[in-house]
């Protein structure tokens, strides 16, 4: 997130710090970097720097507990990975001095410290050739490491998040949207993709149909291994960011190493997918579905639009983020159509 979070002070950051971890904070760098959550370098009086996140569990009160909840499992689930099924590429937290792997910073946010790791992640987008083979092993070996946390990772529903507030601005479409500068530009944009996205929405619940089964050969997924959550360093690579972790089909986690994810971007095909599928099926003894690719193809985009849209008609300022919600909104609505 490029804006910092709104009713949170750095010295009740600090104050977290040395609360759950005893670091003592004698520098701290806000990082305006990634989507979703807000960043900052901390560096404690003996010079070691550790990597601090802070996710907001939502606008409204209603819901934030339940949020905390998912995200200490999604945190719990990358810790147990890391520390007892031995995948020691998986950047998990450092837990707080009560062992926990997150910490209420305040109503609306929570705490979580990593590891700083001398290395740089890749930008979202396809992975380049060269790297696909790799990525496909990391995936697999998570997925083959489903026993060790399927007592603790998330369970998809296969609903569309947020589809209740995308349905709301449907219907909403007939009178302004006064919510902030950004909201007349994203009920325009709305107003010209309506049908498509009805469609879109009637193909989604079709392919959820298809995939749903019942569960019993579900896996725990990364759910967002792009280049952007590889973190590639002298030691290796690591698999970063673990906050969307759930049992899930395979394919929530595939679909982004073939071309239906460079398709989604509007990116040249790069003519591997047969290449990732056996790559896949040999190190994880497992088979990928095309409809359950299909389904992920459609949820990124249609997951992105109903979350912009909720922050575009809600009550905003003219900001760095709005203004990027904006921009990711025109693009997933153009690529949901490719």
């Amino acid at each position: 997130m490029r804006d910092r979070p709104e009713s949170l002070a750095e010295n009740e950051l600090r104050a977290a710090l040395r609360a759950g971890w005893c670091i003592r904070a004698d520098a701290l760098a806000h990082l305006p970097v990634g989507f979703g959550s807000h960043h900052w370098s901390a560096t404690d009086q003996r010079g070691s720097r550790w990597f601090v996140k802070v996710d907001d569990l939502g606008f409204v009160a209603d819901g934030r507990e339940e949020e905390f909840g998912r995200l200490s499992r999604s945190q719990e689930t990358a810790l147990t990975l890391h520390r007892d099924a031995g995948l020691g590429f998986v950047l998990a937290p450092v837990p707080a001095e009560n062992g926990a792997p997150v910490w209420r910073l305040s109503p609306r946010y929570a705490l979580s410290v990593f590891p700083t790791i001398a290395g740089a992640a890749g930008q979202f987008g396809p992975h380049r050739r060269e790297e696909l083979a790799e990525v496909t092993g990391l995936v697999a070996e998570v997925h083959r490491a489903t026993p060790a946390v399927a007592h603790l990772a998330p369970r998809a529903d296969l609903l569309l998040p947020g589809r209740d507030g995308l349905n709301a601005a449907l219907a909403d479409l007939g009178r302004p949207w006064i919510g902030g500068p950004y909201s007349e530009a994203a009920r325009d944009l709305l107003l010209l993709h309506e049908r498509r996205v009805r469609q879109w929405l009637e193909r989604f619940d079709q392919l959820v149909a298809e995939v749903h089964g019942d569960g019993s050969d579900w896996v725990v997924t990364h759910g967002e291994p792009h280049p952007g959550n590889i973190l590639r360093s002298p030691t290796g690579a690591w698999l970063i960011d673990w906050a969307t972790v759930q049992l899930a089909p395979p394919e929530r986690d595939v679909w982004m190493l073939t071309d239906a994810f460079t398709g989604m971007l509007r990116e040249k095909p790069t003519g591997v997918d047969a290449q990732v599928r056996s790559w896949y099926h040999r190190f994880s003894g497992r088979a990928v579905s095309p409809v359950g690719i299909a389904l992920y193809r459609l949820w990124w985009p249609l997951a992105d639009v109903a979350a912009f849209l909720d922050d575009l008609r809600r009550p905003h300022a003219d900001g760095a983020d709005a203004a990027a919600a904006l921009k990711y909104l025109t693009r997933n609505l153009a690529a949901a159509s490719a």
